[in-house]
């Protein structure tokens, strides 16, 4: 086998980690780029091994950061006293596009899953618990997708503020317009903006 055609099965396997890319379509990029875009792709190789290196998680909510702090937790302009508590950075960018929510955020990386091994420590539960204690948090959205896990994780994440000592603190979770069996990153806008909306206590 030759060199090139090592080089471009290895190509080909590397594009398949991308979600929903199988061998045919990952065989299609790999041609485009060397075909028709060879300094589109020299671009994305370069961008990919920056984001790698440089991106890590925010120290106070965990979102994806190049600083040891977020954008929106810098922002001293959102309201402190309001938390979402989401299961990804891509659910966070999903809310804020609805442009109707103004608070902070807690992004879990994850719902509980004993079966998988994925238990509070894992989802950064402590760390959310402590965040209510040290800050001004008077309100928690939890904005988990409506599956067995999101709703196992909700009902566990409202257990553990209620224990706060001294403070007294709302839990709401998304009400209408988020589908059963449905995840955030996937909904519009607008469906996003009525849940905030028409949220509800747990």
């Amino acid at each position: 086998m030759s060199q090139e055609k090592s080089l471009l099965n290895k190509l080909v396997f590397s594009l398949q980690c991308l979600p929903g890319v199988g061998r045919k379509s990952a065989q299609r990029m790999a041609y485009h780029l060397l075909d028709k875009d060879r300094e589109g792709a020299l671009r994305l190789a370069n961008d990919l091994k920056s984001a790698m290196d440089e991106i890590g998680n925010c120290e106070r909510c965990r979102d994806y950061t190049e600083a040891s702090l977020c954008e929106i937790c810098r922002n001293e302009k959102r309201n402190e006293q309001t938390l979402c508590v989401v299961e990804s950075p891509a659910d966070v960018a999903a809310i804020e596009s609805t442009g109707s929510y103004t608070g902070k955020y807690f992004v879990l990386m994850g719902n509980l899953s004993p079966l998988d091994g994925i238990g509070p420590d894992e989802i950064g539960l402590n760390q959310l618990k402590t965040l209510v204690e040290q800050t001004d948090c008077q309100e928690i959205i939890v904005a988990t997708s409506a599956t067995v896990e999101g709703e196992a994780t909700a009902h566990f994440i409202s257990t553990i503020v209620q224990g706060v000592k001294d403070k007294q603190v709302s839990v709401s979770r998304l009400a209408q317009g988020v589908p059963i069996g449905g995840e955030l990153e996937y909904l519009d806008s607008s469906t996003l903006a009525l849940s905030l909306a028409n949220r509800q206590s747990i």
